[in-house]
């Protein structure tokens, strides 16, 4: 688990914000359960490396808050606009007994022991993440899916997929695809007509005979009219 530390702020104001980001930190706010909200502040490069790691936003991170701490989901970023860095972040306190409804992604292992993949066939992923209801003790980080086996036309379906316990997909009432190992597509450039070849082919022949010919003699002249012998 992830860990990172954080003080309660202060701040009432945008002013008091800005100075606060521009001493390299990250206003947030922590809020669920019964305890009220709290606002904190965070290392801007700590928070930077949380948001780097795979799966941030479904990951139960420990957070430590002046010296308490708890454990919290990031639920929230908000990024600036320019420079693209973290300049809030919202958490959730994790409240035993609670659910709540997250996206989490799904990871394809065994690739080379697919038979349906080693032949040439492809993978054609439907849903990279699977939104599930979990307890909030019990999140996931990830859905493996495991294509061992697997031959073109497989279709890998959320039943495939052995689930935590307590924790269901918020689809409900129908087995959705998550992938399929399809066969693979060859893309093939269309060969001409037989009639179109043919024409080409007398066209050139057509070019190699006439070339360097010369009109025979008196071709193109009027030929000269002969008149009947005069009567004596």
């Amino acid at each position: 688990m992830s860990t990172i530390q954080a003080s309660i702020r202060t701040t009432e104001t945008k002013g008091q914000i800005n100075l606060l980001r521009e001493k390299g930190q990250v206003p947030g706010i922590v809020y669920g359960g019964e305890n009220p909200n709290e606002k904190i502040s965070l290392s801007k490069k700590e928070v930077t490396n949380l948001i780097h790691k795979e799966n941030f936003l479904s990951n139960v991170i420990s957070m430590s808050i002046d010296g308490n701490e708890q454990k919290v989901l990031p639920r929230d970023i908000t990024f600036d606009t320019v420079t693209d860095e973290p300049i809030h972040v919202d958490f959730l306190r994790i409240v035993k007994g609670a659910k709540i409804i997250l996206e989490i992604p799904v990871r394809f292992i065994n690739h080379e022991l697919s038979p349906g993949l080693k032949r040439g066939g492809v993978l054609n992923i439907v849903r990279r993440k699977v939104e599930l209801k979990c307890p909030t003790e019990n999140i996931p980080t990830e859905l493996v899916v495991d294509l061992e086996g697997l031959e073109i036309g497989a279709s890998i379906k959320i039943s495939f997929i052995k689930l935590p316990e307590n924790v269901t997909p918020t689809i409900q009432g129908r087995d959705f695809v998550i992938a399929t190992v399809a066969a693979p597509t060859v893309v093939k450039e269309p060969e001409k007509p037989a009639e179109a070849t043919e024409e080409a082919a007398a066209g050139e022949g057509g070019e190699a005979a006439t070339e360097g010919e010369k009109p025979a003699e008196g071709d193109g002249k009027a030929k000269e009219e002969v008149k009947p012998a005069e009567k004596k």
